[in-house]
């Protein structure tokens, strides 16, 4: 039997992002920090019908811009966002596909929704002459879930692990920690790793609406994301973009790469509980908070800054705020909050990798993000929650968390650290 390896240290060395408040990593920085919403009215189709008339859409993105127009037309929407990213994180990281061994260079993606513009595109053709079916050849590779992460491998030329995870709002978290543990197996040197959803659509629309997920502040979009406020009446939908360059520690260092933070820690459980709801008391939460705080061999007080999954839904702020408190008890007062959605929007499968960089910009920059419209704390919220509301401060982040939880009862929780020599 051979000796058991030492585990491979893994750490960020690009990041890119497609926001609602912003086209690129350095404006949707900006715009979080100076507390920017990106909630507005649906222009994409008429909402009229639904009860919600506005989301966080991403604004004044043209793919050709980015893309030559045949992959344009060979890509759906939630892919054309995941080459967009892919690409900004890898020259952010000066990592150039062509100057290394891509055998050993992956990609692990993830979505929710996949290719759901395509499926409601091509589903409406057919009920328009359903005895003259044409469905488009490109429809299958268009909505397949994968066509993300397969579509940044073939872009770039990268050819080692490739695969998406789907569970579906801990769908980024649950790639990070993917990603994490093939590096630290010393199954790959570096890893594009992040989330996309292009989900703003009618039957998307109208489905979380119907199972009343949705705020309904028509009258003021900007304000409607208010996590933990006590007139919170549910999420906003929101789509985008992010991507990290994960890479074993040492590879990094031999390539000159600068590092942001480093990945210590991903845990992960299931509720069973319910289809939609969270766990009332948070104990789902709790233990994928503690699973990763033990992966990555820390205590909860040692935890500076917590962005949380905090959607603002009535039930699933309280219950993710008791997981909270019963993980930190009175060390709570110590860690500062930002519920980063107020301004993003839910992203979906997408939201944990947004959420990843802002975690991992905290500690680099000592800049977090403040939580927007929350204006009466919900009574059920503790006195002495560090939330950071209406303006960014600054602060010393040496450990970040982020939260992501999905309906199913998924839950996954990734830990950022500065890098220690």
């Amino acid at each position: 039997m051979s000796a058991t390896l030492p585990l491979k240290r893994v750490v960020v060395t690009g990041l890119g992002a497609l926001t609602p408040v912003g086209n690129d990593l350095q404006s949707s920085w900006s715009n979080l920090l100076q507390g920017r919403s990106g909630a507005a009215p649906i222009t994409r189709f008429d909402p009229s019908p639904f009860k919600t008339h506005f989301a966080c859409e991403v604004k004044n993105f043209e793919p050709t811009d980015y893309l030559d127009r045949k992959e344009v037309r060979r890509t759906d929407r939630f892919s054309q966002y995941a080459l967009v990213v892919a690409g900004e994180a890898l020259a952010d990281a000066a990592l150039d596909p062509a100057t290394v061994d891509t055998t050993r260079v992956g990609v692990i993606w993830a979505s929710a929704m996949g290719g759901i513009e395509t499926t409601e595109e091509q589903l409406q053709k057919y009920d328009e002459a359903p005895d003259n079916p044409r469905f488009s050849p490109l429809y299958i590779p268009k909505m397949l879930l994968d066509a993300s992460s397969g579509t940044i491998s073939m872009h770039f030329g990268l050819r080692g692990v490739n695969h998406n995870t789907v569970s579906a709002c801990a769908s980024s978290n649950a790639a990070l920690i993917d990603a994490l543990y093939h590096i630290r197996l010393g199954k790959a040197d570096a890893i594009v790793c992040g989330g996309s959803e292009a989900a703003i659509t009618p039957s998307s629309l109208g489905g979380f609406s119907s199972a009343q997920a949705l705020s309904t502040r028509n009258g003021d979009p900007a304000t409607a994301s208010r996590p933990f406020d006590v007139e919170r009446d549910g999420f906003v939908l929101g789509e985008g973009a992010a991507a990290l360059i994960l890479e074993e520690y040492e590879y990094a260092k031999r390539r000159g790469a600068r590092i942001y933070a480093e990945l210590v820690g991903g845990g992960s459980s299931g509720d069973a509980y319910h289809a939609t709801a969270a766990h009332p008391e948070g104990d789902g939460a709790l233990r994928s908070m503690l699973a990763a705080l033990d992966d990555a061999t820390l205590s909860p007080s040692q935890v500076d800054y917590v962005n949380p999954h905090a959607t603002s839904t009535p039930v699933g702020d309280v219950s993710e705020l008791k997981a909270m408190q019963r993980l930190f008890g009175d060390a709570l007062a110590d860690v500062q909050i930002s519920a980063t959605k107020s301004m993003t929007g839910h992203l979906l499968g997408a939201a944990g990798a947004i959420e990843a960089v802002i975690a991992v910009l905290t500690i680099h920059t000592g800049q977090v993000p403040p939580t927007i419209n929350t204006t009466q704390l919900d009574p059920l919220v503790s006195a002495d929650l560090q939330l950071t509301l209406d303006k960014q401060i600054e602060r010393t982040v040496d450990v970040a968390m982020s939260n992501s939880f999905g309906f199913g009862g998924h839950n996954a929780t990734v830990i950022f650290q500065r890098v220690a020599e």
